[in-house]
């Protein structure tokens, strides 16, 4: 008697049909992430960029990490399979940036509008 279940089986791919990669996939996904941080490492310690360019490089190295690790280990691709993965993905991307953003955009007004400290006057004791 067989319990297996369509796309459980030990085959290259899941029930969508999508990849579940290879160990060349994953070697490679491995190598990229590994350069990409000792790159973001040696900007940061050698001081081989000038000061203002370092965290944009950081974050540009960042962004090609994210690419990578969706690519090469959760398999994240625009095949018509990943259709809704990547819909999905863009959507949560999209409410991220939202929050985050209009975080903030709150933090700025309601600093903007804070009353000023003033100095409080000191507390002297009369003889």
């Amino acid at each position: 008697m067989d319990h297996s279940f369509p796309g459980h089986g030990h085959g290259p791919t899941n029930a969508a049909g999508a990849s579940h990669g290879s160990l060349r996939s994953y070697v490679i996904g491995f190598g990229l992430s590994v350069i990409l941080t000792v790159a973001a490492f040696w900007v940061v310690m050698d001081h081989v960029l000038p000061p203002s360019s370092v965290i944009p490089t950081i974050f540009a190295l960042a962004i090609v990490q994210i690419g990578v690790h969706l690519f090469f280990f959760l398999h994240l691709n625009f095949s018509s399979e990943q259709r809704w993965n990547v819909t999905a993905f863009a959507f949560a991307i999209i409410v991220v940036f939202i929050v985050i953003l209009g975080s903030l955009w709150i933090i700025h007004n309601m600093t903007e509008r804070m009353i000023p400290v003033q100095p409080m006057p000191s507390l002297q004791q009369q003889p």
